[in-house]
């Protein structure tokens, strides 16, 4: 039988990531009454970092311990796969003797390589075209702040980037509308953008992007390994800044996320970050809680 994977929210039917999201809560509300639940015991989770990360290691690390489980982590100077060894033969080995691998990395052919001669479920941890895992914790946020996402309108500011699409894919999924507000030339993958035209609409004047908008979500403007062109993007983005005169054109409801870090006075500005309509701790919280649901629905059968 074939492992079943999670390289983007698409590997997902719209009940199953509501099943994961409503999951997450009820974990959420186990571990904060200090309940003990172990369903992993004995089970071992490979953690292979090319690209390092503070929220996705921990939350990772964590969950699986207190899953029962145990989490190893591995750089790309622990493995072979950062010494040119074929990403298939690592994948052969390293599934030979772990439950689950996860996998954060640059190229999005690599994860779908390592997935295919993978024997166990395999999980995005973030590659340059999506980052899905981030997406169950803003959801989960969503959900427990707001309610049912159905219908509603979100409105992602800055770069079009693997966040962009994965919101993209959790619009189809979860039927809400999205609006992307980007500089001309920072366009989410346009394949993407035309299949899922009925609900993406472009903008490049974030004030008309945010009206009526429920959610309101940035990111960095120079992600991982863009660092040489973060002079040229802070020109660029010059006004797509999230700050709280541009959340009081949104919904009166709104509320606002960023996956962090963040670059306080950037794309966001300093007070947005306290603002009583951010909740940016409660979604970084929510990678661990969303995760654990996500590791018992590939490993607990």
């Amino acid at each position: 039988m074939n492992p079943r994977h999670f390289l983007t929210l698409l590997d997902l039917t719209s009940e199953e990531l509501k099943q994961i999201i409503n999951r997450a809560t009820e974990l959420k509300a186990m571990r904060n009454r200090g309940e003990v639940h172990e369903p992993l015991t004995n089970k071992v989770m490979a953690m292979i970092f090319e690209k390092s990360s503070t929220r996705t290691r921990v939350s990772f690390e964590a969950g699986m311990a207190q899953l029962g489980g145990h989490a190893m982590f591995l750089s790309s100077r622990d493995t072979q796969l950062g010494r040119g060894e074929p990403v298939e033969d690592s994948a052969r080995v390293i599934s030979s003797m772990v439950d689950v691998v996860m996998i954060r990395t640059f190229s999005h052919d690599i994860i779908e390589t390592f997935a295919k001669y993978s024997k166990v479920p395999v999980i995005n941890a973030l590659t340059d075209d999506y980052h899905p895992c981030q997406l169950l914790a803003d959801m989960q946020c969503f959900f427990e702040h707001r309610g049912d996402i159905q219908g509603k309108t979100v409105t992602w500011i800055g770069d079009g980037n693997n966040m962009c699409q994965s919101y993209i894919n959790a619009a189809v999924l979860l039927d809400f509308n999205l609006h992307i507000a980007c500089p001309e030339g920072f366009d989410p993958d346009a394949t993407l953008v035309a299949e899922n035209q009925d609900r993406v609409t472009i903008f490049r004047d974030p004030a008309k992007a945010v009206k009526g908008s429920h959610l309101i979500v940035t990111d960095v403007w120079a992600s991982m390994g863009q660092e040489d062109e973060q002079e040229t993007r802070l020109k660029r983005f010059d006004g797509y800044q999230v700050n709280t005169a541009l959340m009081d054109l949104a919904d009166s409801d709104a509320i606002f996320m960023h996956c962090l870090p963040a670059h306080r006075g950037e794309e966001v500005s300093h007070d947005m970050m306290e603002d009583p309509r951010s909740v940016v701790f409660d979604e970084a919280e929510n990678r661990l809680h969303a995760q654990k649901a996500l590791l018992e629905f590939l490993l607990v059968k």
